[in-house]
């Protein structure tokens, strides 16, 4: 067999130490030709395009989808308006002092990871139409390609955000090629919005039919808003998010849920209690989530997801705390919020705001080591401690530990990917773009209502205070990168908010290409994005 399985352009343009993954010895067991048959055949490749979206941020885990070193997640935090690097990792200080460059590891393994999928999309888009495939119900042929079309949508996202200009490839090269050139990125969000529509029309509706972090049709309707976003198309946008809005199947959680609902807290800290993501244990605000889940077929491991030892601080460092499960776990403190918008005393947040409260944004630390004389009293932040990220607020989402290893690498709880918090605000996006600011207002007002905070007015209803919002409800859930990106203010914003990363241009919208993609695409230009030559 003579056509690349799994990564046409991660393993075409790049020498990778995944060479003996293309052998074709290995290919005789488990090879398309003999895989892409049948009904099963195309289950067992489309559940591995979840894995794959699942190790998005992989760190050195055995997934084929590993970006070989700590930090990828924190490197679209990092040099925004959110956080900055507490912990120094050397993975990480080049997206805060904007050093990187094309030969980055992360500048080229987001790269890898987003080609690779499209491969593996590819692969199964052009098996699904042999004649030979044996389908058990005629219908399971569009239902597969409809979630494959999605995740390649989804594995662009990155390549559009990232690096502006990148190639589109739909289909398996039957030749070696060296080739490629950029397809300029209007025309590939165009071919990300067919592929989002397809998707949207042939998925399923009903999130209660299947198992949770199966794509329905409104996980394809929320991309494809913020794709009409990224393009321009408000009203196509606003018609998307009122779709996943009116679809009935969500609601904003207004009333304690879930496993914790009888111990401290409040409905938004439910939101992000274990076991609490899914539609199963009442959760009907999550449009989509990852499967995490520890030990279990289908969830994850210890290096897929290291959010928490992002956002949780170094307190075990200081005398008086010893490592808790109730604190967090083992955090590294790898980003640490920016005083403008986490210091209490800054107004960021409303009095009444549930979303600032101790149970959301942890700034109330006791001593808990019981071998301590301080057992007991309160620890304060101050500036020193902030400032050596070993005590600082700490955003809870992310606090996991396992009593049994309380030095544990992962965060195995779903991963909640889409909110209808967040389409109430892509719509506000998309309304304050069409300068229908009293609209937007409205839309904001529905996510503020649930948090406790005050409503605001028209005037109010600013890109500017949008962004604020985003910081209040999704913070470390979205990807703060692109979002500044997608708004057209990164360096606005950061120059503004973050006293780390002060020396931003325009160019750094830009991750630059990758320099092995351009030293081996011999065949064809394939020119670096301005600012890195």
């Amino acid at each position: 067999m003579k056509k690349i399985f799994l990564a046409v352009i991660a393993s075409l343009l790049i020498n990778t130490s995944c060479s003996d993954f293309l052998d074709e010895e290995l290919k005789k067991e488990l090879a398309p030709s003999n895989t892409y048959t049948s009904s099963y055949g195309f289950e067992v490749g489309v559940t591995g395009l979840y894995g794959l979206a699942r190790s998005e941020f992989n760190t050195w885990g055995l997934s084929f989808a590993t970006h070989s070193q700590a930090c990828p997640y924190e490197a679209l935090q990092v040099g925004t308006d959110l956080v900055y690097a507490g912990h120094k990792d050397g993975s990480l200080m080049p997206f805060e002092n904007l050093s990187y460059t094309p030969s980055t590891t992360f500048v080229t393994s987001y790269w890898n990871y987003s080609y690779g999928m499209i491969a593996s999309v590819n692969e199964i888009l052009t098996y699904s139409e042999n004649d030979n495939v044996k389908w058990d119900v005629p219908e399971d042929k569009i239902k597969y390609q409809a979630e494959a079309r999605f995740f390649r949508a989804y594995a662009y996202r990155y390549l559009v955000y990232l690096y502006g200009d990148v190639p589109y490839v739909d289909k398996i090269e039957e030749k070696f090629r060296l080739d490629y050139t950029r397809t300029p990125k209007a025309e590939v969000l165009d071919k990300m919005i067919e592929d989002l529509k397809f998707a949207s029309a042939n998925l399923p509706q009903n999130p209660d039919q299947f198992k949770p972090g199966r794509l329905t049709k409104w996980v394809a309707e929320q991309l494809l808003c913020e794709i009409y976003l990224m393009t321009g198309n408000y009203s196509e946008a606003e018609t998307c998010a009122r779709a996943v809005i009116n679809s009935g199947y969500f609601q904003l959680m207004k009333d304690r849920f879930g496993v914790a609902k009888d111990e401290p807290g409040d409905v938004f800290s439910d939101l992000f209690v274990e076991y609490n993501p899914r539609r199963t244990n009442g959760n009907k605000e999550n449009i989509w989530i990852m499967p995490m889940e520890y030990n279990v077929t289908g969830g994850g491991d210890a290096n897929e997801d290291w959010s928490r030892r992002a956002w949780v601080p170094k307190y075990w460092n200081i005398s008086g705390f010893t490592l808790a499960d109730t604190l967090g776990g083992r955090g590294l403190a790898q980003i640490v919020p920016l005083q403008w918008w986490a210091d209490e005393g800054k107004d960021f947040f409303a009095p009444t705001d549930i979303r600032n409260s101790n149970y959301n944004i942890k700034r109330e630390w006791y001593y808990n080591d019981k071998t301590s004389e301080l057992y007991g009293q309160r620890a304060y932040i101050t500036q020193e401690s902030w400032d050596k990220a070993e005590l600082c607020p700490a955003v809870t989402k992310f606090f996991y530990g396992k009593a049994d290893n309380l030095s544990y690498n992962g965060t195995n709880k779903d991963r909640t990917k889409m909110r209808l918090s967040e389409t109430y605000l892509l719509l506000a996006e998309a309304l304050i773009r069409q300068g229908r600011t009293a609209d937007a207002a409205e839309a904001i007002n529905v996510v503020r209502e649930r948090a406790g905070a005050p409503v605001i007015t028209t005037s109010e209803a600013t890109l500017d205070f949008l962004l604020d919002e985003r910081i209040r409800e999704l913070v470390g859930e979205e990807l703060r990168r692109l979002t500044l990106v997608r708004f057209g203010m990164l360096k606005e914003r950061t120059l503004k908010y973050n006293p780390k990363t002060q020396n931003m241009q325009d160019y750094h919208a830009l991750w630059p290409i990758p320099q092995t993609i351009i030293d081996s695409n011999t065949g064809a230009e394939f020119p670096q994005n301005p600012g890195y030559n």
